[in-house]
């Protein structure tokens, strides 16, 4: 089975806006749509990515240039991830289009490629 990686793109501190009871509710969607796609033995890996920090690392020209990012100007940026196991792009988007996580942002979806970096 094929593995899709799904990128969630965020604006910075926008789930900071949510009340507590809102941000308890968010959770709790987020938490259950998790615990079944990993009771379907979908999830490969997952994590959220931390709200502040984060570097940019270049090499332009021989030279290693290395920043920090996100800035506060970010209007948008990456705040976790999900690997799922689909058979195909349309059951990746299938799995992807109950994801509560919709609900905050949006989510690109890339397959990931088993001849890269040594995956399985």
């Amino acid at each position: 089975m094929a593995k899709f990686m799904l990128i969630l793109h965020t604006t910075p501190g926008g789930l900071r806006k949510l009340s507590p009871e809102e941000m308890e509710r968010a959770l709790e969607k987020v938490t259950a749509w998790t615990e079944q796609m990993r009771a379907g033995g979908r999830i490969v890996s997952s994590e959220k990515l931390m709200d502040e920090g984060g570097k940019i690392v270049e090499l332009w020209r021989d030279r290693l240039s290395i920043v920090d990012g996100p800035y506060a100007e970010t209007k948008e940026v990456i705040g976790g991830y999900f690997v799922l196991r689909a058979a195909s792009y349309d059951e990746a988007l299938q799995l992807t289009r109950a994801c509560p996580f919709l609900e905050f942002g949006r989510i690109a979806i890339r397959q990931t490629d088993p001849m890269g970096c040594g995956g399985e």
